[in-house]
């Protein structure tokens, strides 16, 4: 057994009126958090100060949100898909819902690499008895992937520093999988594959990981819905930090902030808050910001 990691305690930053279950934290060029709001199907845009704007409101269930570094807005939709939000008229558009010619079970969340390859998980309601949850690669060709299709409910996923590694929460199973990216071919040159995927963390109590945020020196930041923290793990798969939320107890998502990146945002749905704590080591920066 693990000793006790060191404890922090989350304070509140903002709070989104009517929020139901806030979800996706991402950060703009321009430091504005955005963040989706499932069942509403809203979409919020938080200043630096904290002050809350919805910038859209349409007929779906956004859940992951990435902005891309030339600014366009991804949208992880359980209801209809991969998206893209038009950040001035807020309107919404599909860029994939049927590529197989059936939908997707329920989209989830969703990052990219920096090559502008896109990671998303394709969850619906897969669990241990249905696992069927699925992990895709959408490339910056345009070129669709199914990587795994045998997750008990994939959900956050976050790429190494170095992106030979994505680590996968698996909610349902209560751990975070190993899921190594490598070159196939000749020599190492060639299209992308995977190496053996493993267990990097299991963990206990709450309703399982969900969302994921990636520091500089590869530990990874769980959001545990239903126990009340989040939890940064070290390379070896070791908890550095537990961090109690400040209001409510189901943490949903995570992401690096701040001027100096070592601020981390949580996303919080018993109290509709966005909460923040202070940490150690900078995040890994956004895509949106390179």
């Amino acid at each position: 057994m693990y000793g006790a990691p060191p404890e922090l305690r989350a304070r509140v930053f903002a709070r989104v009126p009517d929020a139901k279950l806030l979800e996706g934290p991402s950060f703009d060029r321009s430091g504005n958090l955005w963040v989706t709001d499932i069942p509403n199907g809203r979409i919020a845009r938080i200043s630096p100060r904290g002050e809350v704007t919805i910038v859209a409101q349409y007929d779906g269930e956004p859940n992951g949100l990435k902005i891309h570094k030339d600014g366009r807005i991804f949208l992880a939709d359980h209801k209809q898909g991969l998206l893209l939000l038009d950040s001035t008229s807020g309107k919404v558009s599909v860029v994939l819902d049927r590529p197989y010619r059936e939908r997707f079970k329920g989209l989830n969340d969703l990052v990219f690499a920096r090559n502008g390859d896109l990671y998303f998980t394709d969850q619906g309601e897969s669990d241990l008895r249905d696992q069927t949850g699925r992990l895709y690669r959408y490339t910056a060709g345009g070129h669709l992937e199914c990587l795994l299709d045998c997750v008990p409910s994939p959900n956050g996923l976050v790429l190494t520093p170095d992106e030979k590694i994505l680590f996968l929460a698996v909610t349902r199973m209560n751990a975070v999988w190993r899921v190594p990216i490598a070159p196939v071919g000749p020599h190492g040159v060639g299209r992308l594959g995977l190496g053996r995927v493993g267990v990097h963390v299991y963990l206990s109590g709450g309703l399982g990981p969900d969302g994921m945020a990636m520091d500089v020196e590869g530990r990874i930041a769980v959001a545990h819905p239903g126990s009340g923290n989040v939890w940064v793990f070290d390379r070896r798969g070791e908890p550095a930090w537990r961090i109690r939320v400040a209001d409510g107890s189901f943490a949903t998502n995570v992401a690096y902030g701040g001027p100096d990146m070592k601020t981390l945002y949580i996303t919080e749905v018993d109290s509709g808050t966005v909460q923040v704590v202070d940490l150690d080591v900078p995040g890994v920066p956004m895509f949106s910001h390179s």
